[in-house]
């Protein structure tokens, strides 16, 4: 039996990995969280054998070397994060605070025997990206808020300890996930609930920024295969659609799809942060899921089918 541990596990894409883990009985996962973007409604009502969750903040480093010292682990997948648009350009040094838990987990995992590490990295990295589709090795990193500094800083961390440690490493850049359980954080969400109430759909600027949509079950399909099979080990790889959406046709297909009335107000612009386009070279990942991506309006469906229950 291979031992799992979830930093994040209460957050949207965190507890939907354990849900799959949790899944093959020769795996043994153990999800921790410190509850502060994370939520226990995430959280299975009902542990299997093969599953635990522990209130953990990963930036404590004695709370989380308890936990690994204690079960000493095959494979991290470090998810935990200060996430949320407005939250991380609200409270920088927060957000800042969260190279200490890499450096918590990395540490720790070279001493206790992990196998690899998986990191959630993220699109921000590219920052006002130059080049499309946005490449893993060929696009230059133009990191400048400090959520996507700090994820740049997490990934040299990883490298430099394959190069110290010969620790192995996975970093996966994630752009727009999308799913049930997410918070209204994050935008498909936020316009469904919106739109559900009726209550008006705010954007900023023109919305002509646009952005790629990845289902989760995509993002997990994806992640299992790799794992399981050995993948993408001391590499980098893009998870997200290559099929770009304005901001604002996503409102007005959200708008349409929950025959809403809904009406679209637009905002000031962002000062930083709301970069104009994001379109990544997701090559890699079609090879892997061999085939494409769940289209944008499927996966809509699929949440608004769960609502409806």
């Amino acid at each position: 039996m291979f031992k799992i541990l979830i930093t994040g596990g209460a957050g949207f894409i965190g507890s939907h990995l354990a849900e799959r883990l949790i899944v093959n009985p020769n795996y043994f996962v153990v999800s921790i969280d410190n509850l502060s973007t994370g939520c226990r409604e995430n959280i299975p009502s009902i542990f299997p054998n093969n599953y635990q969750f522990i209130e953990c903040d990963v930036n404590n480093h004695e709370h989380l070397s308890d936990i690994m010292l204690a079960y000493k682990f095959d494979y991290v997948f470090h998810y935990a994060a200060v996430v949320g648009v407005a939250r991380t350009l609200d409270y920088p040094l927060l957000v800042l605070q969260d190279i200490e838990g890499i450096k918590n987990v990395l540490n720790l995992s070279k001493n206790t025997g992990v196998k690899r590490v998986f990191f959630s990295s993220s699109s921000e990295v590219y920052g006002e990206p130059v080049e499309f589709p946005q490449n893993e090795h060929t696009t230059p990193l133009n990191s400048k808020i400090p959520y996507a500094i700090v994820k740049n800083i997490g990934e040299a961390f990883l490298k430099s300890y394959k190069k110290e440690y010969n620790l192995d490493y996975t970093i996966f850049r994630f752009f727009n996930t999308y799913g049930s359980k997410q918070s209204a954080d994050f935008v498909i969400s936020k316009f469904i609930k919106l739109a559900l109430s009726n209550k008006d759909i705010t954007i900023y600027g023109d919305g002509l920024q646009t952005r790629t949509f990845c289902f989760i079950e995509d993002n997990l399909e994806a992640t299992i295969r790799i794992l399981n099979d050995d993948l993408v080990i001391n590499d980098v790889i893009n998870f997200g659609s290559d099929i770009e959406m304005t901001i604002l046709d996503l409102a007005k297909l959200v708008i349409d799809k929950t025959n809403s009335k809904s009406k679209i107000i637009h905002l000031p612009a962002l000062k930083e942060g709301d970069m104009t386009r994001r379109k990544p070279d997701n090559t890699k990942m079609k090879q892997i899921l061999q085939g494409e991506l769940l289209p944008l309006s499927d996966g809509i469906d699929r949440i608004l089918e769960l609502f409806n229950k």
